[in-house]
Order: C-alpha cells, then sequence, then structure tokens
C-alpha cells in the first residue's frame, strides 16, 4: 500500500489473493501487466526466456525504461511454472504466439485461464491470436483477451484509463473483470470477441499511415485518416462473422488517441521514422498485421484502401507521399 502511495496512485480496491498468476513476456506490456496485477492484489510470476535482454535487465535490479516491479513479482526462467497457476496473461510478439503454444502444450492447462494481452493478426494466415490458441491449446482453456488504450508510461503516472475483457465464456469474463478492476483501470465487458480483436488489430495499420502523414508534414489530414480508416476496419470485421459496429468501440476506434496521436505509439512512431528514413528501434505489430489484413482484403474482396496503402508502402516498395495522397484523391463516389 505504502509503496503506491507513495507514487501517488491511490488506493487499490480491497479484495482477496483469488488468481495465482502467471505472465509470459516481459517486454513493456508484460512487465506492465505483471505490475497490474500486482497492483491489484494478485500473486504474479513474470516469465521470461533465459536469452532475452529484458529478463536480464529485471532480473538485475527489477528496473525496465517504464517501471519498477515491486519485490513480491516472482521473476522466472521456466515456463513449467504453469503447472503453478490458474491463469495465464501471455504479451509476446504476435507472430511468435503459435510457438509459445506449442511449448505450453507439454503442460496439463486444463481448466486454466488464458489471457491474451496482445494486439495482431498472423500474417501468413490472418488467423485471429484466439483462433491460434484454440487450435493448438484446445477448448479445455478458457480464453479471454485484454485489449483497449492505455500506455504504461501513463498508468504508472497514475493516469487511469478504461479497457475491455472480452471472451465467449461469460462467466469467465465476468470473474476477470471484477477480480481486475481498480481505480486506475476501469474494465468493460466485450461483447464481440471477433470485432474486438480484428479492430484492436487494424488500428496499429492505422497508426502507421498516421505516423507516415506526421513525418510528412500532413497531420492535419489525420481526422480524414480516423473517419475513413474505422469504416473500412468496420467491413473487415462483418465479413469476417463480428460486429460491424465494434468498429466504434474501444478496441478501434477507442484506441486511436493513443495510437493515433501519442508520442508513445509505437506503430505511428514506425510510420514517421520510416517515410523519414530513421531506423526503427522499437517493435510496431502494425508491420506484420498489414500482411494479415491485405491477405483478407483479397481473400474477402473487400476495398480497404489505407491497409492497402501501407502495405504498398512497407511491401511493394511505393513512394509514401504519393500513395497517401492517392487516398484523398479517390472519387468522391468511392469510400476512402
Amino acid at each position: 500500500r505504502d509503496y503506491y502511495a507513495s507514487r501517488g496512485l491511490g488506493d487499490v480496491y480491497k479484495r482477496q489473493m483469488l488468481m495465482k498468476t502467471m505472465v509470459i513476456g516481459c517486454g513493456r506490456w508484460g512487465t506492465f501487466i505483471a505490475w497490474y496485477l500486482n497492483y491489484v492484489k494478485q500473486e504474479v510470476i513474470l516469465y521470461g526466456r533465459k536469452d532475452s535482454k529484458n529478463m536480464h535487465q529485471l532480473l538485475k535490479n527489477r528496473k525496465n525504461e517504464y517501471l519498477e516491479l515491486p519485490l513480491n513479482i516472482t521473476l522466472s526462467n521456466e515456463l513449467g511454472e504453469v503447472d503453478r497457476v490458474n491463469a495465464i496473461f501471455i504479451s509476446v510478439n504476435a507472430q511468435g504466439l503459435e510457438k509459445l503454444c506449442q511449448e505450453l502444450n507439454q503442460f496439463n492447462l486444463s481448466g486454466k485461464i488464458v489471457v491474451l494481452c496482445m494486439k495482431g493478426m498472423e500474417a501468413s494466415t490472418g488467423r485471429r491470436l484466439s483462433e491460434i490458441v484454440e487450435a493448438v491449446l484446445g477448448r479445455d482453456v478458457h480464453i479471454c483477451v485484454w485489449l483497449g488504450p492505455g500506455h504504461v508510461q501513463e498508468y504508472v503516472r497514475g493516469i487511469p484509463n478504461c479497457m475491455v475483457i472480452d471472451s465467449e465464456d461469460y462467466k469467465i469474463k465476468e470473474q476477470l473483470i471484477k477480480e481486475l478492476s481498480s481505480d486506475l483501470i476501469r474494465f468493460y465487458y466485450g461483447e464481440d470477441l471477433i470485432g474486438n480483436e480484428i479492430g484492436a488489430a487494424t488500428k496499429n495499420v492505422i497508426g502507421i499511415a498516421a505516423g507516415m502523414l506526421d513525418g510528412l508534414g500532413y497531420t492535419a489530414l489525420k481526422g480524414a485518416l480516423i473517419s475513413r480508416g474505422t469504416r473500412e476496419v468496420s467491413r473487415l470485421i462483418e465479413v469476417m462473422g463480428g460486429k460491424a459496429v465494434s468498429a466504434y468501440g474501444l478496441c478501434h476506434l477507442g484506441d486511436y488517441e493513443a495510437t493515433v496521436f501519442s508520442k508513445y505509439s509505437h506503430n505511428r512512431i514506425y510510420g514517421e521514422d520510416y517515410v523519414l528514413g530513421k531506423e526503427a528501434s522499437k517493435l510496431a505489430e502494425g508491420v506484420e498485421t498489414v500482411k494479415a489484413v491485405y491477405l483478407l482484403a483479397k481473400k474477402h474482396n473487400i476495398e480497404m484502401p489505407i491497409c492497402e496503402t501501407v502495405y504498398s508502402i512497407l511491401y511493394e516498395n511505393a513512394e509514401p507521399k504519393k500513395k497517401l495522397f492517392g487516398l484523398f484523391e479517390r472519387s468522391l463516389k468511392k469510400e476512402f
């Protein structure tokens, strides 16, 4: 309690420790998830691979560039620790999720909760992340997603935000929301797993496009970008079996401030650096996600001009300024 009070974070809701949790992934967001689970009085193990530079840094002084971990969070290089917990929170590179699930398959995960705290899609197939988990781990685990806006830098300064937990299992979703809600994060009940996953992943692509506009000096055009971006993403959600209106919720449109405008957004920064010819220094999930979106748009024969433009710039050597301005020159009879 004194630890949080000294950082101006206010009181944490009073509760009992009902979950033993393990966080897999010790990057920016994974480390924050461990920090937050401890904040809401859960028992936490944070896992990182033995060759992880991030884990080496945490083992050395329990700090990274974003936060300091309290002493009661256990740090481990042993994936077998999953046997000791009933809830697993995963925050890794989306393209490495299938491999991780295959490694987890050697353990008995029956009845455990698996929470995906990550945003992306499988680049080679277009699969949603929950589909990957179900395909590898089966239906004996309870799959949930934790999505929505927010940056670690703001949360650790005590700036609150709202996020979403979604699952096809209502009871598990309800349990997580009750256990994890606090004065720092208010969780909403997701009602469209497909739409929320696709919306959360594709907003990173829109973030890259926004960064490109920033780098070219045309920030004012981001208003048109986000209004039309939401519309084209709603088409993809609908054709994939979700609710088109989910594109206008917290997981997509509601996350634009943190992705399209924020100085902390890795995807926006990536887009800006790309057009300025700078080397990227942070992981931007939208770089791989746009491959999946491009694949799905072609498969389902739907127009997604913004995502297709980002794809052509990143993977077909299209000239950024010409391609981006081409979006604003489309026929008035056509979608943006």
